[in-house]
């Protein structure tokens, strides 16, 4: 994998070129450039949460889905800032997933699809899933299906989750015949 910085060329290069993420550096240039957009639109729906508050199911969380350390009285964060958290727990995730599935690397979408899934139920449940056994059994199609079975919060079908793992499925069917 190639983890060099492109280089700028012509006037005011230098300031208009964006540095590579932690994100990218771990997933490649393309995997990450799918997998941010994607779990921020879910998570946030447009709009960061820059302040705690309580999710579906009562955990405190904060920007994009950032569960970790979120308590009542954190401190509000920026958008900056969030975007910080986000590309490294999405790093961290895409890391754990592609422990547990190595598979998915150079699989963009399916990685992603995976990673998004992660950071939404935990790595750990991730691992135990359905969709990484049936990935490491070689039935990517059959993985992307497995997506539609994580759409319950506190012992109920949430219509939220059950588009997002719609969109997920779908995103994870990208380049499988």
């Amino acid at each position: 994998m190639d983890t060099k910085k492109p280089t700028p060329t012509g006037p005011g290069a230098l300031s208009r070129a964006k540095p590579i993420t932690i994100l990218a550096v771990t997933m490649g240039v393309a995997a990450a450039g799918i997998l941010s957009p994607f779990v921020s639109g879910w998570e946030s729906g447009g709009k960061q949460h820059l302040v705690p508050y309580r999710d579906i199911v009562g955990v405190w969380t904060q920007c994009d889905g950032e569960t970790l350390g979120v308590t009542a009285t954190s401190p509000k964060e920026t958008p900056e800032g969030c975007a910080v958290k986000l590309d490294k727990r999405l790093a961290g995730f895409a890391q754990q997933v592609a422990a547990c599935t190595p598979s998915l690397r150079g699989r963009d979408e399916q990685w992603a699809a995976a990673t998004s899934l992660s950071y939404n139920i935990g790595s750990g449940a991730y691992c135990k899933s359905t969709v990484d056994r049936r990935f490491d059994a070689g039935d990517r199609r059959g993985a992307c299906d497995a997506f539609l079975m994580w759409n319950k919060a506190g012992g109920r079908v949430i219509a939220g989750l059950t588009n997002r793992r719609r969109a997920e499925r779908e995103l994870c069917l990208k380049g499988i015949k």
